[in-house]
């Protein structure tokens, strides 16, 4: 059993501001939420800000669903005592997590959901932490080892997402295209309503990343079987509806925020992305 555990910075809570969950990405921890949890005890005094202190670092490579059990509970402990809501800031793999906690937790009551450099559309690239994984395979064949039972017990495989086998990744993605509605299930209409309870939906993300590819995956884009991006406009998902994408951009609640120069490791340091993509959604 995981042991649930959270990391707290700032006490109390001030008038009008909402309590800050935090959900960090592969081979993360709190520790490297420091910076991030005193930029916004800085800006609004009092916040409580929580960092979720479960499946770090090495852990993080856990299968998605198994992840989601373990942090539904710890945040649905933290709404129950948040009735004013909460804010959702996850970042990275931890983006795609928060997500699906969306999509599963009924009665949740997040306000703003910041997804803070996170593959939101997948992955597909070869990045230091696929070399690191699979050292003697490239993005090309590594659909070969993610798409089968075994692989989807790795975490990044849960969100791999090769666009020249297509019909494989509908087919056995059991985290991704569950998520994003690409493969229907009887649980879609529920796991749209549950998300559509959310005001703000902002997607956070920027071409010199390094990790996230394509960098337009943070905004829902994504690759075409030629390795044309498509926008999340003219994706599918977005088209039909499926989880509610379209319903909640036609209503205004969908931000979208480009940087460039910043890398990946760098999103929750930079004091400038917090300023103008983070902070005015904290209220």
């Amino acid at each position: 059993m995981m042991l649930m555990v959270v990391v707290v910075f700032g006490f109390g809570r001030a008038e009008g501001y909402r309590t800050v969950v935090i959900v960090h990405g592969i081979f993360d921890g709190p520790k490297q939420f420091r910076t991030l949890s005193r930029f916004i005890t800085e800006a609004h005094p009092g916040t409580e800000v929580v960092v979720l202190d479960m499946y770090d670092n090495v852990s993080s490579l856990h299968p998605l669903w198994q992840q989601v059990g373990g942090f539904s509970g710890a945040l649905t402990s933290i709404m129950s005592r948040s009735p004013a809501g909460v804010h959702l800031l996850c970042f990275s793999q931890g983006g795609l997590i928060c997500r699906a906690l969306l999509h599963t937790l009924p009665h949740h009551n997040v306000h703003s959901f910041i997804s803070l450099s996170s593959p939101q559309a997948g992955q597909y690239g070869d990045t230091r932490y696929l070399r690191w994984l699979f050292p003697e395979h490239l993005k090309r064949n590594i659909f070969n080892i993610c798409y089968n039972p075994f692989g989807q017990k790795v975490s990044i495989c849960d969100y791999w997402n090769d666009p020249h086998h297509r019909e494989r990744y509908i087919a056995s993605s059991s985290f991704l295209a569950l998520i994003n509605a690409e493969r229907h299930h009887a649980l879609v209409q529920g796991w749209k309503e549950n998300f559509l309870r959310i005001r703000k939906l902002v997607l956070i993300g920027g071409p010199d990343d390094d990790v996230i590819t394509p960098w337009q995956s943070s905004h829902f884009g994504f690759y075409d079987d030629q390795e044309n991006i498509v926008d999340m406009r003219k994706q599918d998902y977005y088209k039909e509806d499926g989880f509610g994408l379209k319903t909640l951009d036609g209503h205004g609640g969908i931000e979208l925020c480009q940087r460039s120069g910043v890398k990946h490791t760098a999103w929750h340091s930079n004091y400038s992305v917090f300023t103008s993509c983070i902070e005015p959604w904290l209220t």
